[in-house]
């Protein structure tokens, strides 16, 4: 073997087609420090590297291990990584992490998401600064990390995704370095603790689709620099806090769908200029929709298809030295494999009812719109809606509007998605719909509009159920709207006048064509019956012959004498 590799320190073979990788083959390059293997299809059992003492980083994501070479994470695993990386997510492994360590000492980034891990959390985990286990298979509690004498320093904690039971810790573990809580689709119960907000640097917040409780406690108004609170599909009630627009008002995110929150939309709220996702759909809001929703001034810009979502992507620096964070930013949006190792970006996700079905985004990017669907409002749409022209998409079905689709709602020229269905609005379908093109989805089904469907290659495109439930409303895709006739009602005055036109015009044509007819034919006849009359008729035009060429002949006589003399 070549010595100049001896001291081979870093070996990256990442994003390649290996299949097979044998530790033994690098036997004489103990001092190895970084193994990158990620980003290939490498299966089987993990690779038993524990002769490797000095390996600092390893990363084996995105490949197709299944199995542990013990059946559990080895001991020797946690020891090699004891002040290094380790990411072994997106593979298959299964099996559980037994609760082997007692060390009060800082442990490294561990990210072990989208496995098939089962079976409790060990406490151990939890020293981690950055610890991610989403999408396995993890169950039990989490209450005894409140056992723990000592604060932990995770800034990242991503449990997200599986089968996880019992109360949130209500006890203050995190020591108020917590930046990025990820709980989403487990199974929690009870409240949400108080002591969340002690987390006065918390950036992102997800506890969507579980059993939560109670109301959202006040506490969380400290956590002023929140960019996304999603606490939607839960159990929660109570009124829609006018904190959140007073003192969280650097959210991009807010998403309380699917809850029992109940009362008014209070204008607050209007003070989340930056907010780019608004979902207070399935609840039981009442009153009517605030004028002041013109202020979001991210739903007014447009955006172009280039543009990055910042609130999806965070980037975590590690300090190596003092195994703590230096800095924390929001870069553009780096696709989740690309910078697999050594940990250092944090993409989010949030959910959203985009285009009738629940789907949840990574990659927003310029994904804009509001969603108050299915709740118990009343009133009509404001007008400043057609100012918001940087609106993807706006859901208002399934409540009690009433009045007209606003007239200028063509303005909203990047509107994808429109559904107004289930309301009881009235009146004729807005010619300037015709100009959103870019709008693949409208539902205008179950109101009381009427009048004929707009001409436009989009609105002639639907599916008739999604004009279906207006009994007055024709015209492609529905059926042909009758011909107008003639209306003789009086509160109608100008169909009458354009009729009186009409009429009289006719008359006026048939009297004149009668009246040349009748003097024509009168004088012919007479002139043939009557001799006397006959006679001086002719006799009249032949005076008036002579009298024409007498006077020429007088006019020609003089034209000569003055010309020609």
């Amino acid at each position: 073997m070549n010595h100049s590799f001896l001291n081979l320190k870093e070996l990256r073979l990442s994003y390649n087609q290996l299949n097979e990788f044998h530790p033994q083959s690098l036997e004489q390059h103990s001092s190895l420090e970084y193994l990158d293997l990620s980003n290939n299809k490498l299966g089987g059992s993990l690779p038993d590297l524990r002769a490797y003492s000095s390996l600092q980083q390893l990363a084996l994501s995105n490949n197709r291990f299944k199995r542990l070479p013990e059946d559990t994470l080895p001991t020797w695993l946690w020891n090699l990584t004891s002040s290094s990386i380790l990411n072994l997510s997106y593979n298959h492994i299964s099996g559980e992490i037994p609760g082997q360590s007692s060390s009060n000492r800082f442990s490294p980034p561990v990210d072990l998401s989208s496995n098939n891990f089962s079976g409790p959390i060990p406490i151990f985990l939890f020293r981690s600064m950055d610890l991610r286990l989403a999408r396995n298979k993890f169950s039990g509690s989490i209450s005894h990390l409140c056992t723990m004498s000592t604060p932990f320093k995770t800034v990242v904690l991503d449990l997200s995704d599986n089968q996880l039971t019992g109360e949130i810790p209500g006890c203050r573990i995190f020591g108020g370095s917590l930046q990025i809580l990820n709980l989403a689709n487990n199974k929690f119960s009870g409240e949400i603790p108080r002591s969340l907000g002690s987390q006065i640097q918390l950036k992102i917040l997800h506890l969507r689709n579980n059993n939560l409780i109670g109301e959202l406690p006040s506490s969380l108004k400290n956590c002023s620099v929140l960019r996304m609170l999603d606490v939607g599909g839960n159990k929660l009630t109570g009124t829609i806090p006018q904190w959140i627009g007073t003192h969280l008002t650097n959210l991009t995110v807010l998403s309380l769908r699917f809850n029992k929150f109940r009362g008014n939309i209070h204008p607050t709220i209007c003070h989340l200029t930056d907010i780019q996702i608004l979902d207070l759909s399935k609840n039981n809001i009442s009153g009517n929709i605030p004028e002041c929703f013109i202020n979001f001034t991210s739903f007014v810009q447009k955006s172009n298809s280039t543009e990055s979502t910042t609130f999806v992507s965070i980037t975590i620096l590690h300090d190596k030295s003092t195994e703590d964070i230096m800095s924390i930013s929001y870069p553009d949006f780096q696709d989740p494999f690309e910078h697999e190792f050594p940990m250092d970006t944090y993409v989010d996700n949030i959910l959203v009812q985009w285009k009738g079905r629940e789907s949840e985004y990574r990659k927003l990017g310029i994904l804009k719109g509001i969603d108050l669907s299915s709740n118990k409002l009343v009133g009509t749409i404001p007008h400043h809606f057609s100012d918001m022209r940087g609106l993807v998409f706006l859901n208002l079905s399934r409540n009690h509007l009433t009045g007209n689709i606003i007239s200028s709602i063509g303005q909203m020229e990047m509107l994808e998605w429109l559904d107004l269905s289930r309301n009881e609005l009235f009146g004729k379908i807005p010619n300037s719909l015709a100009e959103l093109h870019f709008l693949s989805v409208l539902d205008l089904s179950n109101n009381n509009l009427s009048g004929m469907i707009p001409l436009g290659t989009q609105l002639q495109s639907f599916d008739p159920s999604m004009y279906a439930g207006n009994s007055q409303l024709c015209g492609l895709p529905l059926v042909e709207c009758p011909r107008e006739s003639p209306n003789p009602d009086h509160g109608h005055g100008s169909n009458i006048e354009e009729d009186d036109v009409g009429f009289i015009s006719r008359e006026f044509y048939m009297c004149v064509a009668f009246g040349f007819i009748t003097g024509f034919w009168s004088i012919l006849v007479t002139l043939l019956l009557k001799h006397s009359w006959r006679h001086s008729f002719f006799n009249f035009w032949n005076n008036i012959g002579d009298w024409i060429y007498v006077t020429a002949m007088v006019h020609v006589a003089r034209f000569k004498r003055k010309f020609l003399a």
